[in-house]
């Protein structure tokens, strides 16, 4: 047994392997085409099963009657309607269509309208008083279903029901059958004892005076008396604002991990819906779910989706459905009905378009800035993310933060890992302090594109262009100090030049008078040297025309047209198609625009001018090396007159804000 055994096997073995049919996953269009197919064939077996010809009544006695073509007469009462059988052998006459021997071979053949049985009894004994009737039956009960015009009804109601089905399950996101009543549910997702949020205030870096806030918040959650019995109230909600990247969102999940009580979170566009009336119901259902959790929390990310002021919409007069999820928002948190112990939590980067009855006191009690990280504040957002990164001994933490202002901690977690990604590319073990570098450059000026086709007339150029850049900013005392100059074309640019931004509250006249000075030293430069001008100044020029307009208008920083400032930062203003000043105010400032910026492409052109042997070293080195830095200007224009020691700076600020938490103590 054992022999065949093996000779079996080794049969297998020889016989060809059957392929493996791939597996096909659900379509959801498969459903699109069963129904299509129903559709279709519902149509053919209406047209082929269905219904029996009428037949006149003048036709049946003449005709069918008189010429003994009928053989059997079945009386319908329920429908008035008489069934009529033909004999076989009449069928085959030409007055009979040919193919209904094929479709009722059996009959009935036709059908005969009546007004009532009796009528029509009484008229069948007087035509066939002549000859030999035919048979006529009168069922006291119809027992037959005529499935063909049952299903010509029911078919198409169970598709429409079907159909509709498939719509609402889509709609509430899949799932269960039950979702097609779940449309008007929240779809906040609940983070409790059973889902731990990891993520603490230790993961926050920076953000010290939010968290403080947050904080205290969270400690009234966990120790109520300590409030309560100096007769303090629970905040009613907390509104953090910011900019993109700075870490409100990442502040609310701390919370979650901190509270240890019921987090709802969700987003404002999850009230959204095309069916009127969920949104409302969504937020219903919302606080009647947190309220049987009390005390909670309830987190709305991007609120200004539901949030914006009401009247503002170009639609005015229709049903704006967002506001009345707004509204039924506004009752929820401070109406006519309590919700002790439910705290709301909201952040958005547009506070300026909310509306004001959602910012008023009662309902966001306290709002939270969480501002751009400062120098302190960036070093803490990178400790952060260089410890899970293996690094070398060039990495100092303190220089990538001065290297990064105006960074938000999302672009800094960002220059982290493109630091990791550029070593790894190029098969180090460790990232070094020239990987962060390059991220740098990276994320701001683009990628690098050195095989870019570029004209030696170009490049000269180009290299004058970014040297009068450097050159203007390295001898006016207000702009910012240059930290790289390449010509290397990155991203949509063909050059570049890196500064260091003083990190500063206000800014004065003359600091923005230099730097549009510094701005547009490169067209100076393109004229003084080659005696015309090129395209290669647009962005230059946009950014100049921007800032002399914000001087004008936003900042009241012109002597003609006075402490004046037409910036609206209520944002009531924004759907409006009228000017806040008069056509004769807008002549002068367009004026005052054109001015002060002539006037600052002179000053460069008559800077450059004066240190036009000195510009051209530096554009001669430029073009040799294609990348210079502060040290390269230091040789060829020597120390700079104004050089700040922002390092110094950084450690007495530093130093001051130490004497004064220990003063505090």
């Amino acid at each position: 047994m054992s022999d065949q055994n093996q000779e079996n096997k080794s049969l297998k073995d020889k016989l060809p392997n059957k392929p493996k049919l791939p597996k096909t996953s659900f379509n959801f269009y498969w459903i699109y085409g069963i129904i299509a197919v129903a559709l279709i064939g519902l149509q053919m077996m209406s047209s082929m099963g269905g219904g029996l010809k009428e037949v006149k009544s003048s036709e049946f006695y003449e005709t069918m009657l008189k010429q003994h073509h009928v053989v059997r007469i079945v009386v319908v009462p329920t429908d008035n309607v008489a069934e009529i059988y033909i004999g076989r052998d009449y069928l085959k006459l030409p007055q009979y269509a040919k193919d209904l021997l094929d479709k009722h071979p059996n009959g009935p053949h036709y059908k005969l309208k009546i007004l009532s049985v009796e009528s029509f009894s009484k008229d069948l004994e007087k035509a066939q008083a002549a000859f030999t009737p035919a048979e006529v039956i009168y069922p006291e009960k119809d027992e037959r279903t005529d499935w063909s015009s049952q299903l010509s009804w029911i078919l198409p109601l169970v598709l429409m029901i079907v159909i509709w089905i498939i719509i609402m399950r889509r709609m509430g996101g899949g799932g269960g059958g039950g979702q097609i009543f779940n449309i008007g549910k929240s779809k906040a997702t609940l983070f409790d004892k059973d889902t731990n949020v990891n993520i603490t205030f230790n993961d926050v870096a920076g953000l010290e005076g939010a968290k403080i806030e947050i904080k205290e918040i969270v400690d009234f959650l966990k120790n109520p008396k300590k409030y309560t019995t100096l007769g303090a109230k629970i905040p009613k909600g907390a509104l953090l604002v910011g900019p993109p990247g700075t870490g409100k969102t990442l502040l609310a999940k701390a919370v979650a991990g901190e509270a240890k009580v019921p987090f709802f979170s969700l987003s404002g566009s999850d009230f959204v819906e095309m069916f009127v009336g969920v949104g409302a119901s969504r937020v219903r259902d919302l606080f009647r779910q947190a309220k049987e959790k009390a005390p909670c929390i309830i987190f709305i990310d991007e609120i200004d989706a539901i949030g914006r002021a009401r009247g503002r919409s170009v639609s005015q007069g229709s049903n704006d459905e967002r506001e009345n999820t707004l509204n039924q928002l506004l009752t929820e948190m401070d109406g006519f009905g309590t919700n002790s112990g439910v705290i709301i939590l909201a952040a958005t980067n547009r506070a300026d378009i909310l509306d004001r009855a959602l910012m008023r006191a009662g309902r966001f009690d306290r709002q939270i800035y969480v501002d751009m990280p400062d120098l302190n504040e960036r070093k803490d957002i990178f400790k952060v993310h260089l410890k899970p990164l293996k690094l070398d001994t060039t990495v100092d933490v303190d220089f990538l933060a001065k290297q990064t202002p105006g960074f938000s901690g999302a672009d800094i977690a960002n220059i982290c890992n493109e630091a990791a990604l550029i070593a790894a590319r190029h098969g180090k073990e460790a990232i070094g302090k020239q990987d962060f570098l390059d991220a740098v450059d990276r994320i701001i000026g683009g990628l690098e594109k050195k095989n870019k086709i570029i004209t030696k007339q170009e490049k000269k150029v180009i290299a004058y262009h970014e040297a009068g850049h450097a050159a203007t900013s390295w001898l006016l005392e207000h702009a910012h100090p240059l930290i790289k100059v390449t010509i290397v074309p990155r991203g949509r640019s063909l050059g570049a030049a890196w500064y260091l931004p003083e990190e500063r509250q206000i800014t004065t006249t003359e600091q923005l008078l230099d730097e549009m000075c510094a701005t547009l030293g490169g067209r100076a430069a393109e004229e003084i040297i080659f005696g015309k001008i090129s395209t290669g100044a647009l962005s230059d020029l946009e950014k100049v025309t921007k800032q002399a307009y914000a001087m004008i208008t936003v900042y009241g920083l012109n002597d003609k047209i006075g402490n004046l400032s037409y910036y609206d930062s209520s944002g009531a203003n924004e759907y409006g198609f009228t000017k806040p000043y008069s056509e004769k105010t807008a002549e002068v400032i367009d004026a005052e625009v054109s001015k002060m910026v002539e006037l600052a492409y002179t000053r460069a052109k008559k800077i450059l001018g004066d240190n036009k042997h000195l510009l051209t070293q530096l554009a001669e080195k430029l073009l040799e090396k294609e990348v210079i830095f502060k040290e390269d200007l230091e040789n060829i224009f020597g120390k700079r007159k104004f050089e700040r020691d922002i390092e110094a700076e950084a450690e007495e600020k530093l130093e001051a804000e130490t004497n004064a938490a220990k003063t505090t103590r």
